[in-house]
């Protein structure tokens, strides 16, 4: 028997419960209604506290889960005051699921299977949507605080982006192999410091030369790790420019010096805020003066000659998918001088271990980490973010949920039906998806590759117009060329990658679809096979080719986007949103914030967000009211983008 009953205008509620499952209780006792909870008036044989969607005896083993609507004898949508009960619902295990309608808690977390089962009973302090690097690095650095965190994972392993896959003895990235902030010095190294937070330490690979540039008139540049190896490269092609170029590259050390002078938190919580500024004025003030500037703009103030000007064009180009003039300065900085600062360091057995390490980390920290978890949608109660559903029915609630998925997803899909807020309409004002990639994947045959090989190529053979053009400037990776362990002896990966749109690639019957991945690819690796490595496609013994439907499947991204792009010249990076949103308990986290795209970027990211998370479920200190106003003036700076 279970009995509700309204007993005074206080909103008191008497529940008497002969039994429940196999547990005998007799009266329970008599829950009263305290501002948004349902607290215990300490009657009756046994006290119960009911949390706003959960509802389980103290100290007694039996459970209640929050579950769907209460469903009693017959009773539709029962209703106690103003809150509507509807009624209870046995499941198969005999729990019993209560839940105030019109109310929901985060403070008791239930997972429900979708077959009607009820799982265990959690407590989360964050739900983190995806387990790129920027997901995984805010979910790791929120459990070494003290929170408990669930990562879902759609696919069968972490990474995203910065993911692997094994076919045929190769182990092969999925995205870039140049690691950014993987060194061992400054605080800039947010992979490091990532990794070292959770206990993990990887062994990495130095790697000589951050990329070897062949561009149009046989331009040859080689980006050396040492600084001033590069300088004297890039001066001894533009001599007439030597001036310019250390001016230039200064402005860049200039910012990276600032940024690495720092402890780097959310810039959205005012109290770390201010107390950076009072120890580090000029620092701060040095950022806060190139924020809204772009490279290009900067390398015009020192530089003359088109063709410089179009190689650091294909610099910010690797950096973010656009030219210099789009590219904000902070970002080209970090890149620009971490690459010798720190160098490119890369991981023995390949990128994908960072996100195995992390993902260690997180659970032996006491978080969880759940694979072909495809949330599908944000649960939202009385407009706060509390929860998520999963393709197959699964629900699981926290305090906070953290989108590791873009803003596309997050606001188009994931929020679905949900009124865009204007936050989200402005950024999409600003901002546009950058295209997504052909990908080739290939084995071939170690004789094809001289043995001075370097790992990393960017190749643009005639024309800098196609720059930004799909398919006009080519990635590549060698990644054996540095950890001979990730193929089979005498062979060498080659990761091959180009912009390409999603719209060549739609509507196509199966096969056009496969004979036009075979025909481009061809055409790509002839041009490398011209420009770099005689006899290339005699020598290959592996090859598959990935499109942008191909990215947007394996990586839930919308349209296989790596990212936002300006849709016009930016003001820096004033547009770009931080991990807030404008849906309470809802933030975000990767490279559609601040600051970007790239592995550095997103650690960034998710190393801000964590903070702001744990100030805001009480892990750190924070302000409420000058909260508020940095938030307020925060938006307001974005307008001006």
């Amino acid at each position: 028997m279970l009995q509700f009953q309204s007993v005074d205008p206080q909103r008191n509620l008497v529940f008497h419960c002969y039994k429940l499952g196999d547990m005998n209780f007799g009266q329970v006792g008599t829950l009263g209604f305290r501002g948004d909870k349902l607290s215990s008036m300490g009657l009756g044989f046994c006290s119960c506290q009911l949390q706003l969607g959960s509802l389980r005896p103290r100290n007694l083993g039996n459970r209640f889960m929050s579950g769907d609507q209460v469903k009693t004898m017959g009773l539709e949508g029962y209703k106690h005051g103003g809150v509507e009960l509807g009624v209870y619902r046995w499941s198969r295990s005999g729990s019993c699921v209560v839940r105030p309608r019109s109310v929901l808690s985060v403070d008791e977390v239930v997972e429900r299977e979708g077959n009607g089962r009820t799982g265990g009973e959690k407590q989360y302090d964050a739900i983190v949507i995806g387990s790129g690097i920027g997901g995984l690095v805010a979910a790791t650095q929120l459990a070494v605080k003290g929170a408990r965190v669930l990562v879902l994972e759609k696919y069968v392993i972490p990474g995203g982006s910065s993911g692997f896959y094994q076919r045929d003895g190769y182990t092969f990235d999925v995205g870039s192999s140049v690691m950014f902030g993987f060194s061992d010095k400054g605080n800039l190294n947010l992979i490091t410091q990532a990794l070292a937070a959770v206990g993990c330490k990887m062994q990495v690979i130095p790697d000589p030369t951050t990329v070897h540039f062949h561009l149009p008139s046989n331009l040859s540049v080689r980006v050396h790790r040492q600084y001033g190896e590069f300088i004297a490269e890039l001066t001894k092609n533009f001599p007439h420019e030597k001036e310019g170029i250390l001016k230039f590259y200064n402005e860049c050390w200039k910012i990276f010096n600032a940024l690495n002078s720092l402890e780097l938190k959310s810039l959205e919580e005012p109290i770390y805020l201010f107390g950076q500024f009072f120890q580090k004025p000029l620092e701060c003030l040095t950022l806060a003066y190139y924020l809204p500037q772009n490279a290009g703009d900067i390398a015009r103030k020192y530089i003359k000659d088109p063709q410089l000007l179009s190689f650091i064009d294909a610099e910010c180009f690797i950096v973010s998918t656009v030219n210099a003039l789009q590219t904000p300065m902070i970002n080209a900085s970090m890149v620009l001088c971490d690459r010798h600062f720190g160098g490119i360091n890369y991981p023995v057995g390949g990128v994908g271990g960072i996100a195995k390490s992390l993902a260690k980390g997180l659970v032996e920290n006491g978080s969880e980490i759940l694979y072909k978890a495809n949330v599908t949608s944000i649960i939202l109660v009385q407009g706060k973010a509390v929860g998520v559903k999963l393709s197959d029915g699964r629900e699981f609630f926290a305090k906070t949920i953290v989108s590791n998925a873009t803003r596309w997803d997050t606001f188009g899909k994931l929020l679905k039906g949900e009124e865009l807020p204007k936050e989200e309409v402005n950024f999409q004002k600003v901002y546009v998806k950058a295209p997504s990639f052909l990908s080739i994947h290939m084995g071939v045959k170690a004789e094809v590759l001289p043995p001075d090989t370097d790992c990393h190529h960017f190749v643009l053979e005639n024309d800098w117009t196609r720059l930004e053009e799909p398919y006009g400037s080519i990635f590549l990776s060698i990644p054996t060329m540095l950890d001979a362990s990730l193929a089979p002896e005498g062979r060498h990966i080659l990761h091959i990658f180009t912009t390409s749109p999603i719209e060549d690639w739609k509507g196509l019957p199966l096969k056009d679809y496969e004979a036009k991945k075979e025909l481009v690819a061809d055409e790509i690796i002839s041009r490398l096979e011209k420009k770099l490595f005689p006899g290339l496609k005699s020598s290959i013994v592996f090859k598959e080719v990935g499109t942008p439907k191909t990215h947007r499947r394996y990586l839930a991204r919308d349209n296989g986007t790596y990212g936002p792009m300006p849709r016009r010249t930016p003001k820096g990076l004033l547009g770009m949103p931080f991990n807030t949103t404008a849906i309470h308990g809802l933030y975000c986290v990767g490279d559609s914030c601040f600051p970007g795209q790239g592995v550095i970027a997103v650690a960034f990211s998710g190393v801000m967000c964590a903070h702001r998370v744990a100030a805001d479920i009480g892990l750190e200190k924070k302000s409420p009211v000058l909260d508020a106003a940095l938030l307020r003036l925060l938006g307001w700076l974005r307008t001006l983008a």
